[in-house]
């Protein structure tokens, strides 16, 4: 179903008004704070990813509206510190969205989304009167494979990538060996250092071929533990646990639980 422009802006409104009553009726509501938020926020963030995974709209909605809530909660509180209220999140918002798209509200061109991509780096790093690196905005807070991935994308974005994709694989092959020199010097740092070498080497053969490895691997994750609580069930219907079942029956049980999946698929 479709609604007005002025459907919109209303529904975000009475949002509002709830939580104006919430925050002043409800005594979980009245005591929050920006750190208390916090956790839930991320929390409400990774169940919305896991609803985009899913491709479940019902669920899409329902989590967009969690995190939506989120925002209008800080924006609340910001207001009664007197700092800045949801008008000033948007305005600033516009603000921005306009000015990084000098491409559409200005005369810069763009052909494609890459160029666009440039664009956004060069323009970046133009703000803050210039003193922001290429890889400044990339949070420090990010998950290792997802903060790998977006240095490795501002890098690409300012020319400093591979002329082909086919040359990742190169390093790749050279990061395992490194991997195995480790290992057989049986020194621990090193193990831990070649290994991340090697994932961040896989990371960005990921993203040359157009493969967002988060959501790879969180694929074959998924996948893996459908597998693996096919083999579970199979052993309970057995009349035993998992641990009493021998690796090759396992193995056996493995490749069903494949081939199921793959006639699913």
């Amino acid at each position: 179903m479709s609604h007005t422009r002025e459907e919109k802006l209303a529904a975000v409104g009475r949002v509002m008004d709830t939580l104006d009553i919430l925050r002043v009726k409800c005594p979980w509501d009245a005591v929050q704070t920006k750190e208390s938020l916090r956790p839930n926020t991320i929390e409400e963030v990774y169940e919305l990813c896991q609803a985009l995974l899913d491709d479940n709209s019902t669920e899409i909605r329902k989590e967009l509206g969690d995190v939506l809530l989120h925002i209008l909660f800080y924006a609340k509180i910001g207001d009664e510190k007197g700092q800045f209220d949801i008008a000033d999140v948007c305005d600033a918002l516009n603000n921005k969205l306009i000015f990084r798209h000098p491409h559409v509200f200005g005369e810069v061109k763009a052909d494609d989304a890459h160029q666009v991509e440039q664009n956004w780096e060069d323009i970046k790093l133009r703000e803050r009167g210039g003193n922001r690196t290429v890889l400044a905005g990339v949070p420090a807070a990010l998950p290792a494979l997802v903060k790998a991935f977006r240095v490795q994308e501002k890098a690409a974005n300012v020319g400093f990538d591979w002329e082909t994709p086919e040359q990742v694989w190169d390093k790749v092959k050279e990061e395992i060996a490194e991997v195995s020199e480790a290992i057989a010097a049986k020194d621990a740092a090193h193990i831990e250092e070649e290994f991340g070498d090697l994932l961040f080497s896989v990371i960005n053969a990921a993203r040359l071929y157009k493969v967002n490895p988060e959501n790879a691997l969180e694929r074959t994750n998924r996948k893996f533990i459908s597998r693996f609580e096919y083999i579970e069930e199979q052993a309970k219907q057995q009349g035993k646990s998992i641990r009493q079942l021998t690796l090759d029956e396992m193995e056996t049980l493995w490749q069903e639980a494949k081939t199921k999946t793959r006639k699913a698929e």
